[in-house]
């Protein structure tokens, strides 16, 4: 039982690291692994969420006095997502947890994929060029509440910030740069991990004790892994994103 959270403790700091280097909460990378170190599956799946809130701030500090936040993006992802994260949260009690524990790692394993074959970077800087007002892409608004609205609702039934949808997204649909997507994920979903923290303890599924283990972990090497990011070249950094998720969503779908 001691090794037990002891891997949880080591799992924060996986997962702060990895949140800070790639802008998101975590909790997607830290539902595997506590899987993976026996704990049960919506301990597995909920537990992490909470702890998304403390790194995520401090990650997303690091980008804000950078000045890589796009506060339209951050706050019409908030109003929309959260409503749509409760319900996702409640949803996730029907759907039950193996089937959610799956749907994490098939997710992960798509953008992944979608990130190391085909990186966004390049066609942005491209597209910059040929837009040097920085003009927002057609159908600005309508893809944003959807973006929101989905990454919302997904989230809400994985217990999770929505960080690793919420990036592929911005790039896919909203035409974002690369470590501009980070900072507004991170900023996100700090907030979203919110409604779904206080849904999924209604029903039962956090450890606190695994919360805490976790974030103690995850906060400090949450603001390594955010500087690092910052200071990193864009296409070398979507490249090690890809690998990441690739690498995760393979070993994680092979172990549920």
């Amino acid at each position: 039982m001691i090794l037990r959270y002891l891997g949880a403790l080591v799992t924060g700091v996986i997962i702060g690291f990895l949140g800070g280097l790639f802008g998101k909460g975590g909790s997607a990378v830290a539902t595997p692994l506590l899987s993976l170190i026996g704990f049960p599956g919506f301990i597995a799946v909920a537990s992490p969420l909470p702890a998304t809130v403390p790194s995520t701030m401090v990650a997303s500090a690091q980008y804000w006095r950078s000045q890589l936040l796009d506060w339209e993006i951050v706050w019409w992802s908030i109003g929309v997502g959260t409503p749509a994260i409760v319900v996702g949260s409640f949803l996730s009690y029907v759907v039950g947890a193996r089937p959610l524990l799956s749907m994490t790692g098939v997710l992960v394993l798509i953008f992944g994929i979608s990130f190391l074959f085909f990186p966004k970077d390049l066609s942005l800087a491209r597209a910059a060029i040929d837009n040097p007002e920085e003009r927002r892409p057609r159908y600005w608004r309508a893809r944003l509440i959807g973006v929101a609205t989905f990454v919302g609702l997904i989230s809400g039934l994985l217990a999770n910030a929505g960080g690793f949808l919420l990036v592929p997204s911005y790039t896919q649909f909203l035409k974002q740069p690369m470590k501009k997507a980070f900072a507004c994920s991170l900023a996100v979903s700090t907030v979203l991990a919110l409604p779904g923290t206080v849904v999924h303890a209604y029903l039962g599924h956090i450890s606190w004790l695994v919360t805490g283990l976790v974030a103690l972990g995850a906060i400090p090497f949450s603001h390594l892994g955010a500087r690092l990011a910052i200071k990193t070249r864009a296409a070398k950094l979507e490249r090690w994103y890809g690998l990441a998720l690739t690498g995760l969503g393979l070993f994680f779908l092979f172990q549920v």
